[in-house]
């Protein structure tokens, strides 16, 4: 089968997770004026985020760390695209067996399960001690982490991904605790909105969704619906207005 024959991946979504245009300007710009010479990006994915600070900073440069390929190569063609491949790398290990230098600004959106084996919630505090060794004095850390936005019922957690627990993740109080114990102070707390979280949710299943109708007798068909109904049956009966997502600005404490 050609690549033609599956259903395309994510050509929807922007950045991977709950983010809209107006709160990545507004992020860009205010991690912009620090001047960061250089970003580091853990689990980038694509590397959007990262992609737009370069384009604001100019003579910044950038590292992005992943371990998906089609996302790597993704954040390269989107980086050429804009004539920024000379200032970024895209590279394709784990953030544990990486190397890389402290950076000014690091980016750690949604995986701060990568710098940890531990299961969640403890994960978050490794990945925070990781990440105050990762910036430079003076520097700053974006931190993108879920976090439970009231206690999820019983009914819930049994239609979430399987083995969901009620104590899986951290209010946002405890995380920004958290943040602070791990030698940060919070410069800006800011969570993901309703609608946000229907975009990401829409355009992270509307390739397959479309595909799905296109292709009702493909012979990958009746796995995929599966999955696709599996996973809109998690999101809207389960953690729909219950998982959150914060966005932490952090400054190391000297």
């Amino acid at each position: 089968m050609t690549g033609t024959d599956t259903p395309p991946r994510l050509t929807r979504l922007t950045f991977c997770g709950p983010l809209s245009e107006a709160r990545a300007e507004q992020i860009v710009s205010r991690l912009a004026r620090a001047s960061p010479a250089r970003v580091l990006d853990i689990g980038c994915g694509w590397g959007e985020l990262m992609l737009r600070v370069l384009d604001a900073v100019p003579g910044a440069s950038g590292v992005g760390i992943d371990l998906n390929a089609e996302d790597l190569a993704r954040g390269r063609a989107n980086a050429r695209a804009r004539g920024l491949e000379s200032r970024v790398e895209f590279i394709e290990k784990s953030a544990t067996e990486a190397e890389y230098e402290p950076a000014d600004l690091v980016l750690c959106l949604g995986a701060s399960h990568a710098f940890s084996d531990a299961s969640a919630p403890p994960h978050t505090a490794e990945a925070l001690a990781a990440l105050r060794r990762c910036v430079r004095p003076g520097g700053r850390v974006l931190l993108a982490e879920g976090f439970w936005q009231r206690s999820p019922t019983s009914a819930e957690l049994a239609v979430m991904w399987p083995d969901a627990r009620a104590d899986e993740y951290h209010d946002l109080a405890g995380i920004a605790d958290l943040a602070v114990s791990a030698g940060f102070r919070p410069a800006w707390i800011e969570t993901a909105g309703d609608d946000e979280w229907e975009h990401f949710e829409s355009g992270y299943r509307a390739d397959v969704e479309e595909w799905l109708a296109a292709h009702p007798h493909h012979p990958l068909a009746q796995e995929t619906r599966e999955r696709a109904d599996r996973h809109r049956e998690s999101w809207l009966r389960g953690y729909r207005g219950v998982l959150g997502m914060a966005y932490l600005t952090l400054v190391p404490v000297d």
